[in-house]
């Protein structure tokens, strides 16, 4: 097993050199002056190259990248040009912020769409299984902004149940896990765990209809075994794939939510996205992209290895 983790760990480093290698190129494809947002309309020749000089952007695109890698591996992400602060505090604060929205998401999602995926897959063929593929189908085809905005217009404005936008009273630098914070967190929570919710339902219906047609659970079931400890062996063995759909699901949402922290005005990674893409803040479009980009290569090696566990089919030499 050792000796699996250490292989899997290896292979990651070429994708992680891969990942910079695009993040930076796509970045400076971008057409537009990555200045633009701080220098003043009549700005001179003079301060436009010595803010260049700066940032570093008068050197060739080659050695902005080695020097940008370097930096990135001593934790040094680059100053944000539009607020002068640094870009690693800048992204961590708002992954925090991200993963608190994504993590409830994703539970609300697994454990809706498990039930969905469960019930439609024991009745399959049913009304059951058809309402339940329906509900799976819709929560996978409703656009995410299309849904938030309608959250909002009737859990906000008419029922006047939940807040609208922001993180709470405190923002988010004072987030606390109380009722007067995390209600702000349950109307683009839902939204974004409508897409989870429909793709781990099909995923757990296919499962679990094709394992009650296998062999070993007709010998149970003719062995007189009840129908709660079929429906423990059922899970047991659907378990693993469900579990590594849900931690890419995860990821996700890490790096999707763009329009839904936008719509709800959420501090996290898709906000902070959307303000550097306008602002055209390429040092803070760069460390954002770079950190979701390898949390997600993370946390699918985490996946690889947590479904290797579980499932004693997958071979770990």
């Amino acid at each position: 097993m050792l000796a699996y983790l250490l292989r899997r760990i290896l292979y990651t480093v070429p994708i992680m050199l891969g990942v910079t290698l695009v993040c930076f190129a796509l970045v400076h494809i971008a057409p537009g002056d990555p200045l633009v947002s701080v220098l003043p309309a009549d700005a001179s020749a003079e301060l436009q190259a010595q803010l260049r000089t700066v940032y570093g952007f008068d050197r060739p695109l080659p050695e902005q990248f080695v020097r940008w890698v370097w930096r990135a591996l001593h934790g040094d992400l680059g100053l944000s040009i539009g607020t002068s602060r640094p870009v690693a505090g800048e992204v961590l604060r708002a992954v925090a912020n991200t993963l608190r929205l994504a993590v409830l998401a994703t539970a609300i999602g697994f454990v809706l769409g498990s039930v969905f995926g469960f019930v439609a897959g024991y009745f399959r063929n049913s009304v059951i299984d058809r309402l339940a593929s329906l509900l799976s189908v819709l929560g996978v085809s409703t656009p995410h902004y299309w849904l938030g905005m309608v959250m909002v217009i009737v859990f906000s404005s008419q029922l006047m149940w939940l807040p609208a936008t922001g993180a709470g009273p405190g923002g988010s630098d004072q987030w606390a896990w109380d009722w007067a914070h995390v209600q702000f967190m349950l109307l683009p929570a839902l939204t974004m765990s409508v897409i989870p919710m429909g793709i781990i339902a099909r995923t757990v219906r296919a499962l679990v209809a094709e394992l009650l047609a296998q062999e070993f659970i007709v010998g149970l079931k003719a062995k007189g075994l009840t129908q709660f400890g079929v429906f423990r062996h059922v899970v047991k063995n659907a378990a693993p794939t469900a579990l590594a759909v849900m931690g890419l699901q995860l990821g996700y949402l890490l790096g999707g939510s763009i329009l839904i922290e936008t719509v709800f005005s959420w501090p996290g990674t898709g906000f902070l996205l959307n303000t550097a893409i306008f602002q055209r803040d390429l040092p803070l479009l760069q460390g954002t992209i770079l950190v979701l980009a390898l949390f997600f290569v993370l946390l699918n090696l985490a996946v690889d290895v947590l479904q290797t566990l579980l499932d004693p089919r997958i071979a770990r030499s």
